[in-house]
């Protein structure tokens, strides 16, 4: 199999993943940097993530424009995939996610996410929240419909694997499309984890030492694919994942 098919039923195993653990609902999309040219990335046509087919996988240049003649839809916000491959020569993988347990942490005043679990810890120590409305007003549907936007969240997300929208979602990166699946799967997890800890009342946190450990680990071990291949056979397209 070719590289480009393969990333192409990558991107359909993901979407599926993500649907079937509720990372991703009738909206959301994923992506990954395109194989052969850093230059593109591939993302589905505008579809809800649990009916994604290969068919369904369009190429498209980081403005967000199609590499090939397209008349299907496309998602509005595919111009955040673009922004962040375009800043990050490091990330190969994009994901946009309005998870319903990650929202309260981005329109809260005084408490920031913190990983506290950890299958999260490479999540790392800093999650930067974006507001729209700083540099583009309150008029906008806080939908990032544009490479200036698309650009000033990825500024905001900088280094790190991932920022928050503010009342929105959040954008998470990967190294590889398991190591953004699999983190972008136990992301709302920790933030149901520390909701209820703090409902105890103080909670401990993942110390620096131990964020730069998980850092460190081979996201593409045994023990990381894991939940990749499980996932996939779970959301049933395990056969996608033969070469």
């Amino acid at each position: 199999m070719d590289a480009l098919t393969r990333v192409k039923r990558d991107v359909v195993i993901a979407n599926r993943i993500l649907a079937r653990n509720d990372v991703l609902d009738a909206y959301g999309h994923v992506s990954i940097r395109h194989p052969h040219d850093p230059n593109k990335y591939l993302l589905a046509r505008s579809l809800s993530p649990a009916i994604v087919e290969e068919d369904d996988i369009i190429e498209f240049y980081l403005d967000g424009t199609p590499v090939h003649d397209e008349k299907r839809p496309l998602y509005l916000e595919r111009y955040i995939h673009g922004g962040v491959y375009e800043r990050r020569p490091d990330v190969k993988a994009v994901l946009h996610s309005h998870a319903e347990d990650v929202l309260p942490f981005s329109i809260s005043k005084k408490v920031r996410l913190r990983p506290v679990i950890h299958n999260v810890g490479d999540m790392g120590s800093e999650v930067p929240v974006w507001d729209i409305a700083d540099k583009f007003g309150d008029e906008t549907t806080l939908l990032v419909t544009n490479m200036a936007q698309g650009r000033d969240l990825a500024g905001c997300l900088d280094c790190n694997r991932l920022a928050l929208m503010r009342g929105h979602g959040f954008v998470c990166v990967g190294r590889s499309i398991n190591d953004l699946v699999r983190l972008s799967v136990f992301i709302p997890r920790n933030a149901r984890v520390m909701m209820n800890a703090m409902r105890m009342g103080e909670f401990i946190a993942l110390s620096q030492g131990e964020v730069d450990a998980r850092l460190k680990l081979d996201t593409e071990s045994p023990a990381l694919l894991r939940g990749w291949e499980y996932w996939a056979r779970e959301a049933g397209v395990g056969h996608l994942l033969e070469d």
